[in-house]
């Protein structure tokens, strides 16, 4: 058993969202299916750390949803930004349970426990322009970070943290996400959102006592990374 994470599929199967326009993204699909299936197993885990799907709703996304669940492996989701399609959690599980998606779950003010760690997440949010909107969701998104791992600390082991957008990129720190890291113990933090020649800027390595990795599928080439070999 092992855990693996990738972000920003970007699927558009159900929508006329061409990414294959894109330098680096061509025949990205085909690409996907393929590395995950040499790198995944059905016993393990994949937390995909935001922007899953171009649809606009749950119906629109469903093509997209239906494509993940055939890989192997249990599918921990995480919302983007380009997450249009999010509902409520009940709602979703229940989408999944009606369309048989069962390998689908949500990893969303709650934690997962899998091979003695505990898999935590949440959007976060970069405050970027600094303006009253953007600090009222970043407050949000630092308590929904601070829920899960409060629930990861119901479980023995390391919690780990992915969330979708990186809590440091360049000159930039979300210091609320940042604080709430470091109070509650995290030393692995997975992230993506950042693209291209952004790439360039991100952090991938030690910050403040955090190791950060970005996992956007286009800068790991749509291979799922390993996180850890699990018992």
């Amino acid at each position: 058993m092992a855990v693996f994470t990738i972000g920003d599929l970007h699927l558009s199967l159900g929508a006329d969202k061409k990414m294959d326009i894109f330098p680096g993204w061509e025949n990205y699909v085909e690409r996907l299916e393929r590395h995950w299936r040499e790198a995944v197993s059905d016993g393990d885990t994949v937390v995909v750390a935001g922007d899953l799907s171009w649809g606009m709703t749950l119906d629109g996304a469903l093509m997209d949803l239906q494509f993940l669940d055939r890989l192997p492996g249990r599918k921990l989701l995480v919302k983007g930004n380009h997450d249009y399609w999010w509902a409520t959690a009940a709602k979703m599980q229940d989408f999944f349970s009606r369309h048989g998606l069962l390998s689908l779950s949500l990893l969303h003010n709650n934690a997962c426990p899998c091979g003695g760690m505990a898999l935590c997440g949440s959007r976060g949010w970069l405050f970027e322009k600094g303006e009253a909107h953007d600090r009222k969701i970043l407050l949000r998104e630092a308590m929904r970070l601070q829920l899960s791992l409060q629930e990861g600390e119901k479980y023995p082991g390391e919690k780990v943290a992915f969330l979708h957008y990186p809590p440091v990129y360049g000159g930039e720190v979300s210091g609320e996400i940042l604080e709430v890291l470091h109070r509650f113990g995290v030393r692995r933090c997975y992230y993506g959102h950042i693209h291209s020649a952004g790439c360039a800027r991100a952090v991938c390595g030690e910050f403040d006592g955090i190791r950060f990795q970005l996992v956007s599928a286009d800068f790991l080439r749509f291979r799922p990374l390993l996180v850890e070999e699990t018992v």
